[in-house]
């Protein structure tokens, strides 16, 4: 089995994001990237299936500043080969990365694609199924295991309330990965220079195609509420104070 993986960075979002001056996006002057959270989801997940089934791994992603560091950090974790896709420059929101990620997917010829479910940066969920329209293969979202199985795989999905289900899909295939059966693993410093040793990665060409697009008309900064009331005084006081809160909401009984 070849399963390809595809990355993206997004804001770290430890830092204070603030809105640029146009009010449709964040100002990234001086933002700090790093890999999506479900992104090294997928990744890990790949590279257990690697572990279990001897699968090939494939990991690629947009050209993008810093982008190198990320493909070099998934050969460290296990990924045999990194792919950087040159989509013509500028930031592709997860709708019009699609069709370059799939005209470089094609080339690849996997049986299996992973991406992370969703990014922090546009929460759109929607890399995983435009790429799976871009390719004509059918795609599961939201899903917290892969396990190979013949020409198909079963996945758990999972849905509100806590439930899951297992589904069975055909490959090729699509899959938003929610979170992998175990954490990413941590990539040390001293395989990761080895890794970057080897040489510069490779790039290949994917045009960005005219899918469709929603575009963002305003960005802002969530509204300030009244903020919470401290209670000062002593453990007495503060514990009366508390009492008669509760009280006054009908939480508990004079």
């Amino acid at each position: 089995m070849h399963i390809a993986v595809v990355l993206k960075q997004v804001p770290d979002l430890v830092e204070e994001l603030e809105v640029d001056s146009s009010g449709t996006d964040i100002d990234r002057t001086f933002l700090k990237l790093k890999l999506n959270e479900f992104d090294d989801h997928a990744l890990e997940q790949a590279v257990l299936l690697k572990e279990s089934s001897g699968a090939r791994v494939t990991a690629l992603a947009l050209e993008a500043e810093g982008i190198d560091q990320v493909l070099y950090a998934a050969l460290a974790r296990g990924a045999d080969a990194a792919l950087k896709v040159d989509a013509g420059g500028g930031p592709l929101s997860s709708r019009q990365a699609a069709a370059p990620l799939a005209a470089a997917i094609k080339t690849l010829n996997p049986d299996l694609v992973l991406t992370g479910v969703q990014a922090a940066d546009d929460l759109f969920g929607q890399t995983a199924p435009f790429l799976a329209a871009e390719l004509g293969w059918p795609h599961v979202s939201v899903v917290s295991g892969v396990e190979p199985e013949g020409s198909t795989v079963k996945v758990k999905q999972e849905y509100s309330g806590g439930r899951t289900g297992q589904l069975q899909v055909e490959l090729p295939a699509v899959i938003g990965v929610q979170a992998a059966p175990q954490p990413p693993r941590y990539v040390p410093i001293s395989r990761l220079r080895q890794v970057m040793a080897q040489g510069p990665l490779e790039t290949v060409s994917g045009a960005a195609g005219a899918s469709p697009e929603a575009a963002v008309v305003a960005l802002a900064a969530p509204e300030k509420g009244g903020g919470a009331e401290m209670l000062d005084g002593s453990p007495e006081a503060v514990a009366d104070r508390i009492l008669a809160l509760l009280q006054e909401r009908g939480l508990v009984r004079a």
